[in-house]
């Protein structure tokens, strides 16, 4: 079978290790006679699972023992509703830091528990998309929190630095990004990440939250939002995904094995800083991203003449390239280079590019 490289932006590309390792024990997980999926999450066996899962993830993102973290249900946009009905208090009003496509999400979710405050921070100067620096955030005083996104999926925008406001709760949607660098927990007081793009499958979300932001939620929020619940029971309180609890495990260990995230995060920018320059020692290629807000996560780019989008992705599909069509909202390529994909694959992408250029151009 011909090398395939997927650049879905989510689902996403599994370590092929990882993935191997699941097809090996997928009908006789530790030699049991059954598969991980048929067993009960309370048997001593998966809470087994469960506890490594948790404890490799501590290690990699180095979390206080004063967070706790849960593995929940209902994807990054069931958070958009947990946060506010659990984090509002008393307060009516949150800021949320408008960056691009899913901040905005965040946002219009939250109108429906509160009266959300949109902090404008992209701008386009002499055709450059960028973001404001957070030290021009201008947060309000009598605001419950403030949320932002560091990678914004769809539009290709990142921000590296950290958030330090004082006496302000800092929330962070860290799906697209989770595990690719390192970062200061204790920068945040809520972290959340659905799980398809670092993590693993979909149907796992990651919640990493101060223990004291905990036993706040409002009265109307459902049992299975509220973070005290979920806690108490040990992320239990329904059955979870526990094939996709199983697998994030697996992804944890692969993780470490590959020399955790001080190692990631150089293989990232390896591979970023590769394709950027591609392009921008291209004229047929375009990205118009700043430099000091471009995405290691998710590459966006169009083609100098738009007619040769869809012959692009046509080609680049039968090369064994797949899923680099951009999203709906705002059209184009998009390269998702995950954790997972290898430097082979980006090397693979500019050679055709180069091809393709030569032949088109």
């Amino acid at each position: 079978m011909n090398i395939i490289y997927n650049f879905s932006a989510g689902p996403a590309m599994i370590p092929k290790d990882v993935l191997q390792k699941a097809k090996k024990e997928l009908q006789n997980w530790k030699k049991l006679g059954f598969s991980v999926m048929e067993i009960s999450h309370r048997s001593e066996d998966f809470m087994r699972v469960a506890a490594e899962a948790e404890k490799d993830l501590r290690d990699l993102l180095n979390i206080p023992d004063f967070y706790k973290v849960l593995f929940c249900q209902g994807g990054a946009r069931g958070q958009f509703s947990a946060i506010p009905m659990n984090l509002l208090g008393n307060l009516k009003t949150a800021d949320y830091i408008n960056s691009g496509y899913w901040s905005k999400c965040a946002f219009i979710e939250a109108k429906k528990y509160c009266i959300p405050r949109s902090i404008l921070i992209k701008k386009t100067i002499n055709g450059k998309t960028s973001l404001a620096p957070i030290s021009t955030w201008e947060i309000s005083k009598n605001s419950a929190y403030v949320h932002y996104c560091p990678n914004e999926t769809i539009d290709g925008l990142s921000i590296d630095e950290e958030p330090k406001f004082k006496d302000k709760i800092i929330i962070g949607d860290f799906s697209s990004c989770i595990l690719s660098r390192l970062i200061n927990i204790e920068n945040y007081d809520l972290i959340y990440a659905g799980a398809q793009k670092n993590i693993g499958p979909a149907g796992i979300t990651i919640i990493i939250i101060r223990e004291n932001l905990i036993g706040y939620a409002s009265k109307m929020s459902p049992s299975i939002l509220d973070y005290k619940i979920i806690s108490e029971h040990n992320s239990m309180f329904n059955t979870p995904p526990t094939f996709s609890w199983y697998l994030s495990g697996l992804v944890f260990k692969w993780l470490k094995k590959q020399g955790g995230l001080k190692k990631i995060e150089e293989l990232n920018k390896i591979k970023s800083n590769l394709l950027y320059e591609k392009i921008d020692n291209s004229d047929f290629y375009i990205n118009t991203i700043d430099h000091k807000n471009r995405s290691k996560m998710n590459v966006i780019f169009n083609l100098f003449d738009s007619n040769l989008n869809e012959l692009f992705l046509k080609e680049a599909f039968q090369s064994g390239l797949i899923a680099l069509r951009g999203h709906r909202a705002i059209g184009g390529i998009r390269a998702s280079i995950y954790n997972a994909m290898p430097l082979e694959g980006i090397a693979s992408l500019i050679k055709f590019m180069s091809y393709f250029e030569n032949r088109y151009g």
